[in-house]
């Protein structure tokens, strides 16, 4: 029963992002342009910006201004990169700081297409919807595309470090945009889930030492895939078994010397050659049931050097110095339950402010619809200075 209730989900939230496959390279080549154009010198500077739009479904008003921008941002490696994203702030007529949710989609692919920013113009980039209903409440939300999603290269999928700075660093763009009209004094909100989960608890841990300029407030993340080998080893020859194969491109992108190409025999660089160019519903749809053994002359994942690099992605490292509300399904059948529970633990060990949450009933993809609500006002009571309660 879930898996037939996860594909029929799946499918039909990604149904977008196979729509946004009729944008061609031309909008690479000019991503490539606007960057050589205006060069920026810290991470969060913006590069480029121009008006785009936001709309959840084609057509459907927002009130609400958008841009497109190119901001600086820092690879996992710890050298400057250009990153994509998007800032909308509704047009309400507030006044005084509006709150700043930084927000990670999750597994949209890693093709250039399906960047967030290609399909808000068109009413068809994921979780657009559960977007919506933070700028309902009044706040801006900035959405990166993440490193090599819409900009040259391969996008670094998975590679929690680099995901984490490009969250931070949206964040620090959409304020230093004049035109959005947003303060330093603005109170910030980190929220995702799935790889979007990855990447908020990045962010999260990394707030203090890589961006503590940034008014933190809190973090609400789910469906974490904490530990990437374990969750590699669930999936490998199942329906997720697709995103084992675009995290092996993520991490070759960030980490070169992988060597990725040397270890797939034929049917491995067939399969990776079309994931290159595949949103989420045909990436899994190519991806699913194949097995790593099948793919490969040798399986990179028993390799010291990839498992160190997969080890390098695992949350629960550094405690987050805000509170974060946390959760997972309890059926999820591409993240395991354990996997998200073990980032409690491990936060909670360390002494985070952690208020967790089990989903009893659905599974990976209802998880992220059914408590985006209830994190929503989490936020809104860390932006109004409730405290947090934690229940670890």
């Amino acid at each position: 029963m879930h898996v037939r209730t996860s594909f029929r989900a799946l499918a039909l939230a990604a149904a977008a992002g196979l729509t946004a496959a009729t944008l061609t390279t031309a909008a690479h080549a000019e991503t490539s342009t606007a960057e050589d154009r205006s060069p920026a010198a810290a991470p969060g500077d913006v590069v480029s910006s121009e008006p785009s739009a936001f709309h959840p479904l084609p057509g459907q008003p927002t009130n609400t201004k958008a841009w497109k921008i190119h901001y600086r941002s820092t690879t996992a490696k710890g050298t400057p990169n250009t990153v994509s994203g998007t800032v909308i702030v509704p047009q309400d007529g507030r006044t005084g700081p509006r709150p700043l949710i930084t927000y990670a989609v999750g597994t949209v692919g890693v093709g250039d297409h399906c960047a967030p920013s290609a399909g808000f113009p068109r009413g068809t980039t994921l979780e657009a919807n559960l977007i919506q209903q933070l700028t309902l409440r009044g706040w801006a939300v900035a959405v990166t595309d993440y490193e090599g999603l819409g900009t040259p290269g391969d996008h670094t999928y998975t590679v929690g470090r680099a995901e984490g700075h490009a969250v931070l660093d949206a964040a620090r763009a959409a304020i230093r945009l004049p035109e959005a009209g947003l303060s330093k004094d603005s109170p910030v909100g980190i929220m995702g889930y799935s790889q979007g989960g990855q990447a908020t608890s990045w962010a999260a841990e990394l707030h203090g030492s890589y961006a503590p300029d940034l008014k933190v407030k809190g973090t609400a993340t789910g469906g974490v895939p904490g530990d990437l080998m374990k969750v590699a080893a669930f999936n490998d020859g199942s329906y997720g078994s697709g995103l084992i194969f675009m995290a092996a491109i993520g991490q070759n992108a960030a980490f070169p010397e992988l060597k990725l190409e040397s270890y797939l025999n034929p049917a491995g660089k067939t399969l990776i050659g079309a994931l290159r160019n595949s949103c989420v519903a045909d990436g899994a749809v190519l991806g699913s049931f194949k097995r790593i053994k099948d793919m490969t002359t040798k399986n990179p994942l028993e390799q010291p050097d990839w498992q160190q690099r997969l080890r390098e992605s695992r949350v629960g490292t550094h405690a987050p110095d805000a509170p974060v509300y946390l959760y997972h399904a309890l059926a999820d059948e591409l993240i395991p339950y354990g996997v998200g529970k073990q980032v409690r633990a491990d936060w909670c060990a360390k002494g985070a402010n952690v208020e967790w949450h089990t989903i009893p009933l659905g599974e990976h993809v209802s998880g992220v619809i059914t408590q985006s609500p209830l994190a929503a006002q989490w936020l809104a009571d860390r932006f109004a200075g409730k405290p947090a309660r934690s229940n670890c």
